[in-house]
């Protein structure tokens, strides 16, 4: 076959691309007029777009990227967005201070906000000491839960966020002293044992005889009860234990309470009041508040 002699398909009719692999020829069908329309058009919307829009890379001189006659910035728009953002959240903020509690507790979408804000505060300021989702660790209570050392309702927890717990710079903090009856010399060790048996009898638990059991519910009675009461059943008040049920901050085992008895546990909470804004401290109330359904 010569260059000037076209090859024919005899079954088609059509003109071969002179290729031929194994007796099988190619034919040189021009391509379906449609795709060819659609090819044509993505060339055209590509030029279109990059002179409308930033596309083409840094060239010499230029320094950067062309930037295209419709201005368009990702940068901008994002900077954008986020004020636009901001300005939502400035607006939600600021209807969160000028509500009560309660309100914010009935108002759907303000109780939405402070719940993401109040999540978003707790991981970033209480989560270190109470764990993740208030779930609390030895010595650091649970806010999961209903048992509360003070005051559980909304107005009480946002108090104690403003003004914290023994927190020496705030006349207002929240504030009650256990004595230190072993290492003041209060009590004697055998004193203290008689006391620990009979306040974790109390709570369901035999530890030591009778006369132990009965010895230290003597001294209970006037060492322990005028803030405990005399059932041990607490005060919230002073922040004093409930010492009839299962709960135990420091640990319930012999000596753990022991040592409670005999060093005392005075912990410290910061007065968060001092450094978060009003609607910060709310969110964080109305949080920590439906963590254990709340009072």
């Amino acid at each position: 076959m010569t260059d000037d002699v076209k090859d024919i398909d005899q079954p088609t009719g059509v003109e071969t691309t002179g290729h031929e692999w194994d007796g099988i020829k190619e034919l040189n069908n021009p391509l379906p007029r449609w795709w060819l329309y659609i090819w044509y058009a993505t060339i055209a919307f590509s030029i279109v777009y990059m002179i409308i829009m930033p596309a083409i890379p840094a060239l010499p001189g230029l320094g950067t990227n062309t930037r295209g006659v419709g201005g368009h910035s990702d940068r901008a728009a994002v900077a954008d967005q986020i004020e636009a953002m901001r300005g939502e959240r400035m607006a939600a903020g600021s209807a969160l201070v000028n509500a009560s509690l309660e309100e914010i507790e009935t108002d759907r979408s303000l109780q939405q906000f402070a719940m993401a804000a109040g999540e978003s505060a707790f991981g970033d300021n209480c989560a270190t000491c109470h764990g993740a989702g208030g779930r609390g660790a030895k010595g650091y209570p649970t806010l999961a839960d209903d048992v509360w050392l003070w005051d559980g309702t909304l107005d009480g927890i946002e108090y104690t966020l403003r003004h914290g717990i023994r927190h020496e710079e705030d006349p207002e903090t929240r504030f009650s002293m256990m004595p230190s009856f072993g290492r003041s010399g209060l009590l004697s060790r055998g004193e203290i044992d008689d006391v620990v048996s009979h306040v974790l009898s109390l709570s369901g638990r035999e530890v030591g005889d009778a006369e132990s059991r009965q010895n230290g519910a003597d001294i209970f009675a006037v060492q322990c009860a005028l803030c405990h009461t005399e059932n041990g059943t607490g005060n919230r008040e002073m922040g004093a234990p409930n010492l009839t049920d299962q709960e135990w901050l420091f640990g319930g085992e012999y000596e753990d309470v022991y040592a409670t008895v005999y060093n005392a546990r005075n912990a410290h909470m910061p007065a968060w009041g001092e450094r978060l804004d009003d609607a910060t401290i709310k969110s964080l109330a109305v949080y920590v508040h439906s963590l254990g359904g709340g009072e």
